[in-house]
């Protein structure tokens, strides 16, 4: 191409559309997930008593609708206005709400690659460990990448300091097996897991 001369209109709608894809690209952001640790088993029996009484309040309203003949179109909007209904439905939110303020979430978010190849250098499987076949130090990782991977917000939504290793490493240490193993796979997970939306066409 001369001097003065334009590029073919082609050649700049490509470079705009591979431009506006990597933007996409570049603005994804990395995965998240929740861990949620709840001790109150009254509170969530609870739970699941009220959900199973919703069940049977919808079934028998829906028994009577058919004996009132309540047409079918307007069958779902008559079963939630009948009052054994509306008190189940109520009963099962206060369940819900007590629930949840039993319960406490952790969030853990993957790792840039670099970081994630970083971490892994810093605690390198022992000899003994590598002829095992672990990729890292089971003593230490563990700690580290739920210290590394945990994100913590404030009531904004606004990223806070977070949970140190020596944190992570108490709660793997005081925790029981089976807790600790949820805590660390929590932290785990979003960085082994392959996204859902790969592989899907545009």
């Amino acid at each position: 191409m001369t001097a003065g001369q334009e590029p073919p209109a082609r050649a700049v709608a490509d470079d705009a559309h591979w431009a506006a894809k990597l933007a996409r690209l570049k603005a994804r952001k990395l995965a998240e997930r929740p861990a949620s640790f709840c001790d109150d088993d009254q509170a969530k029996r609870t739970v699941s008593e009220a959900t199973l009484n919703l069940v049977k309040a919808r079934s028998d309203a829906r028994t009577a609708a058919a004996v009132a003949g309540i047409s079918e179109r307007e069958q779902d909007a008559w079963l939630e206005s009948q009052p054994q209904v509306v008190i189940a439905r109520s009963l099962l939110a206060t369940a819900e709400h007590a629930l949840a303020e039993a319960t406490f979430t952790l969030t853990f978010r993957a790792l840039p690659r670099p970081a994630w190849e970083q971490l892994l250098r810093e605690h390198a499987p022992s000899e003994e460990q590598a002829d095992k076949g672990m990729e890292y130090d089971v003593d230490t990782f563990p700690a580290a990448l739920v210290a590394a991977c945990h994100v913590e917000r404030d009531g904004t939504g606004a990223e806070v300091e977070g949970m140190s290793v020596a944190d992570a490493q108490a709660l793997l240490d005081e925790w029981s097996d089976p807790d600790a193993k949820v805590l660390f796979t929590a932290a785990l997970l979003p960085n082994q897991t392959v996204r859902g939306d790969l592989g899907k066409g545009s």
